[in-house]
């Protein structure tokens, strides 16, 4: 990646446009305020309510147990950079192993080539013309960048070999492969997909590598669901070399892998035979850089695994009670504009009062405004307005999006970095 484009991001001023920052530290230089090593509960410290703040401690376990994990299965990673649009956290990734970063959309591809990202794998296909243009030139101009992105019609191929039309370098594209008649992109028969590698094979500025799905849309997913379309999509790269159609690749992409099935895809892609070319067996699980204490707590494969390791909720999101209108309700000062809530609601964790923290027994989020989160607290709830809660959240995706910097604090408290997102 390019250092010295990281190495700006400290160079950035605080101000008002970053969220729970302290006011006094306006005009400082982000490296400036990270120097300082400040406390999130210290008063001079000067953090202020609402306040997201990644685990320093948990964030560097999560990434370590990903790449011990990938290493052992045999699996070359690109972690889904949608999930943070962090280039700092892309770093870190890449330096703990990953094969490059998985993006969505153009704009993503956008803001990783400007941070020096050289390993793209665009999971969405791409017709956008001007889009094409930009990355035909950027091909171009650097022979180490790599780039490669699904395809699942014959009309989008021949609308992106237009597009491409004198392009020095082929864009290197893999035929997506849907989950069922109900899921999302992706070309839903084998003669279907047979018909766009076809297409691709006759364009001039495309060249076939492989094929890849994401097989958490498959309908009513379960292991041996999940196993069955994985199965489907290797007989498919099968096939395709069989026939001679990934002519011209230097190895073959077969990729597949969010957060919630990577176990079996570890376990399907360990069985690919030999093929005409080195198989590149790439992962793309995002949400794991920061976990969460919710949706992917509750579904993510180690808890069918193990023995495999844990990952740890990363993300605590700092409120404070200011107002207590009677003995079961309380209010605290984040609301929708600052968590997620697209699939499930916050949960207390923790109550700080005085430099004290306890579990925050008693105390159920029901209902989000834009700015309050309405609270029911029980007779075991002892809160009162002033107090600090931190709630676990749900749904890094969401999360993220919602906040421009994000201090990452040790355990006391003290913050060490702060991460910069792009959304």
């Amino acid at each position: 990646m390019d250092t010295e484009a990281l190495d700006r991001l400290a160079e950035e001023r605080v101000d008002h446009r970053f969220k729970g920052l302290p006011p006094g530290a306006r005009g400082l230089l982000v490296g400036e305020l990270a120097a300082q090593r400040r406390n999130l509960f210290d008063a001079d410290g000067g953090f202020t309510t609402p306040l997201l703040v990644l685990s320093a401690e948990r964030l560097a376990h999560n990434l370590a147990l990903m790449e011990s994990y990938t290493a052992r299965h045999g699996l070359a990673f690109a972690p889904h950079g949608k999930t943070s649009m962090a280039p700092q956290l892309f770093r870190r990734q890449i330096e703990h192993g990953a094969w490059g970063i998985t993006l969505a959309v153009p704009h993503q591809v956008r803001v990783a080539r400007e941070f020096g990202v050289q390993r793209v794998f665009l999971a969405n296909e791409l017709v956008d013309a001007s889009a094409l243009r930009w990355l035909a030139g950027e091909l171009a101009a650097d022979p180490d960048f790599r780039f490669v992105c699904y395809v699942d019609s014959v009309r989008g191929v021949e609308l992106m070999d237009a597009a491409l039309a004198g392009a020095a370098r082929p864009v290197d594209v893999v035929v997506e492969l849907g989950a069922g008649e109900q899921a999302r992109t992706g070309v839903r028969t084998a003669a279907d997909a047979r018909a766009v590698a076809e297409a691709v094979g006759r364009a001039r500025a495309l060249r076939l590598v492989g094929v890849a799905g994401y097989e958490a849309q498959v309908p009513d997913a379960d292991p041996e669901r999940v196993r069955a379309w994985l199965d489907q999509l290797v007989t498919l790269a099968v096939e395709f070399d069989r026939n001679g159609l990934f002519e011209g690749a230097e190895e073959i992409v077969v990729s597949a892998g969010g957060s919630e099935w990577f176990d079996v895809v570890a376990e399907v892609f360990a069985k690919i035979p030999a093929l005409s070319r080195p198989v590149l067996k790439l992962l793309r699980s995002g949400a794991y850089v920061s976990h969460d204490d919710v949706h992917y707590s509750e579904l993510t494969p180690f808890n069918r695994v193990p023995e495999e390791g844990a990952l740890e909720p990363a993300f605590l999101l700092w409120a404070q009670v200011v107002s207590r209108p009677s003995a079961t309700e309380a209010f605290v000062n984040a609301g929708k504009r600052d968590v997620s809530y697209d699939l499930d609601l916050p949960v207390a964790r923790v109550v700080r009062r005085d430099g004290a923290e306890r579990p925050a027994a008693g105390i159920e989020v029901t209902a989000l405004s834009d700015q309050h989160l309405w609270l029911r607290t029980g007779a075991d709830a002892d809160l009162r307005v002033g107090d600090w809660i931190g709630f676990g959240l749900s749904h890094p995706c969401t999360v993220f999006e919602k906040w421009q910097l994000i201090p990452v604090a040790e355990a006391d408290g003290t913050v060490v970095d702060y991460i910069r997102t792009y959304f």
